[in-house]
């Protein structure tokens, strides 16, 4: 994020402990003795201020209900794949665990569901004690609202694959090779999972190269999206789409039994 303060060289966040108010009144000494320094925003780094900075769905009804939408086209989507059944039923409630929130994530791009956030307001922990309220309503505030930075990730990602145009069946090649990871730990056959996912890379590749007169260039970025893919946090997409209408349900146990398997 780009430093919006008019200062030169501060961020917007404003922390500049040396010259506060509060600062000078609780410490009447040098400032140069105290070993603090000012709030420095490095443009190269990013500001640090980013990562404490949380956010919230805008319209909350609307996205949400989009979202679910989405998840239970992905629900449809495994169920629609007989090789994904073809596997025990250990292998499968691994997968789904462990994948359903990338696959959901390709849903949102193919679904086009845009969304605008906003900033969570958490009132600082002088500002609370000053205005007595109870370390308990702090813990909630600060446990609400999901990071900045993982939004505005997941933000470019989607625009990203919207500036591909990437049509119906690259979405299902994807998917499939999302869905069989044989990367996750704990599975009983890794290496036939490992086969149905080559199978779905090499049917994108064929597809891809047919489509775009045989460049491999948008299949080697596809490949490179995979792979943001897997760093996407459950938690982080739980809390933004879903926590607002499903609570404090487990939804990766709500996918399996949606998936009418039964947990052990």
């Amino acid at each position: 994020m780009a430093c919006r303060s008019e200062r030169l060289g501060t961020c917007q966040c404003n922390l500049d402990p040396v010259n506060s108010i509060l600062f000078r009144m609780l410490n009447s000494g040098s400032s140069e003795n105290t070993g603090l320094h000012r709030h420095i925003c490095n443009p190269n780094r990013g500001c640090p201020c980013d990562r404490n900075r949380k956010v919230l769905l805008k319209n909350p009804d609307v996205i949400c209900k989009k979202a679910s939408e989405v998840l239970l086209k992905t629900v449809t989507f495994i169920r629609n794949l007989p090789s994904f059944y073809q596997l025990l039923q250990d292998d499968q409630i691994l997968l789904v665990r462990k994948c359903w929130a990338p696959l959901f994530v390709l849903g949102l791009a193919q679904e086009r569901v845009d969304f605008e956030w906003e900033e969570l307001s958490v009132p600082s922990l002088l500002k609370t004690i000053l205005l007595n309220q109870s370390s308990g309503d702090i813990t909630l505030a600060s446990d609400a609202g999901v990071p900045y930075k993982e939004v505005q990730r997941l933000q470019m990602f989607l625009h990203k694959l919207w500036s591909l145009n990437i049509c119906t069946k690259e979405y299902a090649y994807l998917k499939g090779m999302v869905l069989f990871n044989p990367e996750i730990r704990g599975m009983r056959f890794p290496q036939y999972v490992h086969t149905l996912q080559l199978e779905a890379q090499h049917t994108l590749m064929e597809f891809t190269s047919m489509m775009q007169n045989m460049s491999h260039g948008r299949f080697t970025w596809m490949l490179e999206a995979l792979d943001i893919l897997k760093a996407t946090d459950s938690e982080v997409i739980t809390e933004l789409f879903f926590r607002p209408i499903s609570g404090e349900i487990i939804l990766e146990d709500l996918l399996l039994e949606t998936l009418f398997f039964k947990l052990k």
